[in-house]
C-alpha cells in the first residue's frame, strides 16, 4: 500500500506568491488546471481531501469516478493577518520579520504555529491510516499538509520545509518510509 500525496494545482492566489490558507477558498486557475491536465499520476482506489476547493476541484481533475472523503483537518494552515498577503505586502512589519527570524517557527499573527498546523493534519492521517482500504490512497492537499506528513514519516528524516513541493507534484510515500518525488 502506498500513499500518494500531492499539492492541489495552482490558484491566483499562488501565481501571485500569496499565503493562500483556511481563510481563502479559492479556486483552480487556468493555468492550474491545464497544468494538472498535462501531468502523469498513480492510480489509486481511495482519494481523501481537503475540504477546500482547491484541492476538491484537483482530486475531481486527477481522479475522476472516485469519490473523495474530505478530512477537515487537512485544510491549510490559518495564516492569520498574513492571510492573502505577500512578501511585499508584508516586507517591513516587525511580526513578519520576527516569522521569517523563527524559522516559520512562531505562530502566525492570528493563526497558528506550524507545531499547532502539524499536529492537526498529523492526527487526521493517523485517523485515516487506521481505517484505510489496503490499496493505495491518494491525498490532494496543501503544500503544508504534505509537508507536515513527510517529516513524520518519510525516511531518512529530514525537516519540514526539505518536503515543498509546486503546486500539482507531490510524493509517494510507501508505508515502511520510502518515498519517490511525482513531478507534473
Amino acid at each position: 500500500m502506498r500513499w500518494i500525496l500531492i499539492r492541489h494545482g495552482k490558484t491566483r492566489g499562488n501565481l501571485e506568491g500569496r499565503y493562500i490558507g483556511c481563510r481563502s477558498d479559492e479556486n483552480l486557475c487556468a493555468e492550474g488546471i491545464e497544468e494538472l491536465k498535462q501531468g502523469t499520476y498513480p492510480a489509486a482506489g481511495k482519494v481523501y481531501t481537503s475540504p477546500m476547493r482547491r484541492c476538491l476541484e484537483t482530486a475531481e481533475l486527477l481522479y475522476p469516478g472516485i469519490p473523495a472523503e474530505e478530512v477537515p483537518d487537512f485544510r491549510e494552515c490559518d495564516f492569520g493577518e498574513f492571510e492573502g498577503k505577500n512578501y511585499a505586502e508584508l516586507n517591513g512589519r516587525k511580526d513578519y520579520q520576527a516569522w521569517i527570524d523563527s524559522g516559520g517557527e512562531l505562530p502566525f499573527p492570528g493563526g497558528e504555529s506550524r507545531a499547532e498546523f502539524a499536529a492537526r493534519c498529523l492526527e487526521a492521517f493517523e485517523t485515516i491510516r487506521k481505517k484505510a482500504p489496503q490499496e493505495d490512497c491518494a491525498l490532494v492537499v496543501h503544500g503544508g499538509t504534505v509537508m507536515a506528513i513527510m517529516e513524520q514519516y518519510a525516511m531518512p528524516r529530514k525537516p519540514f520545509y526539505d518536503y515543498q513541493v509546486p503546486n500539482g507534484c507531490g510524493f509517494i510515500l510507501e508505508e515502511d518510509g520510502t518515498w519517490t518525488q511525482i513531478r507534473r
